[in-house]
């Protein structure tokens, strides 16, 4: 398979699967509206905190491995 055919593979892929997703939450929207938006509001208010704590953890590791280079 050569890497033309095997990167348009891969986006036919990427595609099915986020109008299958697509498909699925406007169907749970539409059948059970408010769990479906608290269950929404919750997996975005986690993806957020998690986002937050990965930059924190990030940033500490960084600024102890820059007072690292400047002590040696």
């Amino acid at each position: 398979m050569s890497d033309v055919a095997q990167t348009r593979t891969n986006i036919a892929l990427l595609m099915a699967i986020l109008a299958l997703s697509a498909s699925t939450m406007v169907w749970l929207f539409w059948h059970y509206p408010v769990i479906t938006a608290l269950v929404t509001v919750t997996v975005l208010a986690a993806l957020g905190v998690s986002a937050r704590l990965a930059r924190s953890i990030d940033s500490s590791e960084l600024g102890d491995l820059q007072r690292r280079k400047h002590g040696v």
